[in-house]
């Protein structure tokens, strides 16, 4: 069996969830992997058949996605050019973690593409979701790396071919401690912004791990550090309690471990907004932005020693099985109405509209 793994180069979380799935599936074929985008501060301890520009989002420093760096590190041009030549028909098992190449290239050559991702329980019917409609953030969740064939993680089972978080081995490993610091990381803010909030706690102990800086510095009762995974794993396990983004992979980690958690959801990224709903579901606060009148919600997260406890179970290899079992025998068999991205004179406007309309192209 000769089985494509794409990942979504976007985030740590994809990386992450790859580096304990990918052994699984060694042992059962053949795999080629592909990573495309960027923004990852992971690294994957395997030989990369594929690394393709793709499409990424960066990271602002506002608390959303810089739209003009993702718009210029876009490159349209190329990105079809690589759905066009990706030999999907190669394979006979496709899974995508979001990662939108591959994803693209099986709609267009009538193959199979097994999603694999959290955006996946995230469509999902029953999933959480904000009260307030994002038409264009729905669209980007269902088009960006389009799939039929879905399997999502979550935090609670809320639909069919939903299961819970892939944790890697590290965090399910360690020891969880509590040393009385609180660990941040919030990549889409600068670390003047983060710094002017938490410097209005003195006498907390600010571990803030940084994508914009590539140095350690201290400032009062923070100290900064780049982003690394030994390094924040071994931060959040001995943490009172972790501050970051309402993606998935990190609050779940902390979630896993025992720890207090409070998420502030990206501006303008529709998942995270669905994220921030589930996890204020299960009694996780949740910040509307990093401004000082947020002082009193932070105040109290810090005084209260609510935690919430669920049960995350090493699932992977069961999940893998399951997967392989359904669909690794109709691989070849058409899914979606064949297109030619060539020929096809609407595909790029549509892609472009469906993909990029909240970019302000």
């Amino acid at each position: 069996m000769k089985i494509l793994y794409a990942i979504q180069g976007t985030g740590n979380g994809h990386i992450t969830v790859a580096k304990e799935t990918i052994p699984l599936l060694k042992k059962r074929g053949e795999v080629d992997i592909l990573i495309s985008g960027c923004q990852v501060d992971v690294d994957l301890p395997y030989e990369i058949k594929y690394r393709l520009n793709g499409l990424s989002f960066v990271f602002g420093k506002n608390g959303g996605i810089d739209y003009f760096e993702t718009y210029k590190k876009s490159r349209i041009k190329q990105l079809f050019k690589e759905i066009q030549q990706l030999p999907v028909e190669e394979y006979d098992l496709i899974f995508s973690d979001f990662e939108p190449v591959s994803a693209w290239a099986c709609y267009l050559k009538n193959k199979t593409c097994v999603g694999f991702s959290h955006q996946a329980a995230v469509v999902a019917k029953n999933s959480p979701k904000p009260s307030k409609k994002d038409l264009i953030g729905k669209a980007v969740l269902k088009y960006y790396a389009p799939s039929k064939t879905r399997y999502g993680f979550h935090y609670l089972l809320y639909d069919k071919n939903i299961f819970t978080p892939v944790i890697r081995s590290e965090i399910r490993n360690i020891k969880p401690s509590n040393n009385g610091h609180y660990t941040v990381y919030l990549p889409a803010f600068s670390d003047r912004r983060i710094i002017k909030l938490l410097s209005a706690f003195p006498s907390i102990k600010w571990e803030i791990f940084s994508k914009h800086s590539e140095n350690v510095y201290e400032t009062e009762n923070n100290i900064i550090k780049p982003v690394n995974s030994d390094g924040f794993i071994k931060s959040i396990a001995s943490a009172e309690g972790v501050l970051c983004g309402a993606g998935f992979q990190t609050p779940a980690e902390v979630l896993f471990l025992k720890k207090k958690l409070i998420v502030i959801p990206m501006k303008g990224q529709y998942e995270q907004q669905c994220n921030a709903v589930a996890l204020q579901m299960l009694g996780v606060p949740v910040l509307k932005n990093l401004k000082l009148k947020q002082y009193q919600k932070i105040k109290q997260w810090i005084g209260d020693d609510q935690k919430v406890l669920l049960a995350f179970p090493d699932e992977t290899e069961e999940i893998l099985d399951l997967i392989i079992e359904k669909h690794y025998t109709n691989a070849a068999a058409p899914s979606l109405p064949k297109t030619n991205i060539e020929k096809s004179s609407g595909f790029r406007e549509m892609l472009l509209k469906k993909i990029f309309y909240q970019l302000g192209s």
